[in-house]
């Protein structure tokens, strides 16, 4: 079935309206007739299945079938992501959503080319928001991440917001293997954590300066291995490890 993407509080009758992107791609694109079954996703949990009642110009009504809830994972991952130049950032953005990321935090670091003003950068997260939406649509994920406007290191630092493991990709001699992390962290607490966090650095990592401050604000350093990788290599190894570990049984000594 084809799945389509409504905000939850488009969601609350029997009947759902496709408008504006998503009604054109349903009529015009996917041509979906009256008595076809569709897919709805809300984003935040929520799948309908649904029945095409009409088709119209610029909007297709749908009749809700049946609807399924799943809850959110147990643990919260950010991404905290330099933004690379080019598209690359877009295909970061799919593969973290296809992840199950919690939300995506947009850095720009010292070393990143693009530099936003504020209305640039709101500008920037509503287009990589709608990036995430079809991925959500693709790989069928009930859970829409948020992508945030673009902020610096520091400025993301001065929230002071916390984290059960936040963790940073590094280059450096003291990086560990994040099994490591994740071992102490199940041995003090007898559980996974609930939330978590990764920096990817851009491309030359952080400067020295960049890296002391996230280490100081509690992010432990982790090895991506002895090779070098490319930027999006990196978001989607942390990534992977990350869904790795949270999947594995606890286990305390």
């Amino acid at each position: 079935m084809h799945r389509f993407h409504l905000p939850a509080e488009q969601c609350r009758g029997a009947t759902l309206t496709l408008t504006g992107d998503e009604a054109h791609h349903a009529a015009r694109v996917l041509r979906v007739q009256p008595g076809e079954r569709v897919l709805v996703l809300d984003g935040a949990g929520t799948q309908f299945v649904c029945r095409v009642a009409t088709v119209a110009r610029d909007s297709v009504h749908l009749a809700v079938v049946e609807k399924s809830f799943s809850p959110e994972r147990e643990c919260r991952i950010t991404l905290l992501q330099s933004v690379p130049k080019g598209k690359i950032i877009e295909s970061i953005i799919q593969k973290a959503t296809e992840l199950g990321v919690s939300r995506i935090v947009p850095i720009l670091s010292e070393r990143v080319v693009t530099h936003l003003d504020d209305e640039d950068g709101q500008r920037k997260a509503d287009k990589w928001q709608q990036v995430a939406i079809e991925a959500i649509k693709q790989c069928g994920a009930l859970w829409l991440p948020r992508v945030e406007t673009p902020v610096t290191p520091g400025q993301f630092i001065a929230r002071n917001e916390f984290f059960n493991l936040p963790l940073v990709a590094s280059l450096q001699n003291d990086a560990r293997h994040p099994r490591e992390y994740f071992s102490n962290f199940n041995a003090q607490h007898g559980r996974r954590p609930e939330s978590a966090c990764v920096w990817v650095g851009p491309e030359g990592d952080f400067t020295p300066a960049e890296m002391e401050a996230i280490k100081s604000s509690g992010a432990l350093p982790i090895t991506l291995g002895l090779l070098v990788l490319r930027v999006e290599t990196a978001a989607t190894y942390c990534l992977s490890v990350l869904n790795y570990e949270l999947s594995a049984p606890v286990t305390v000594p």
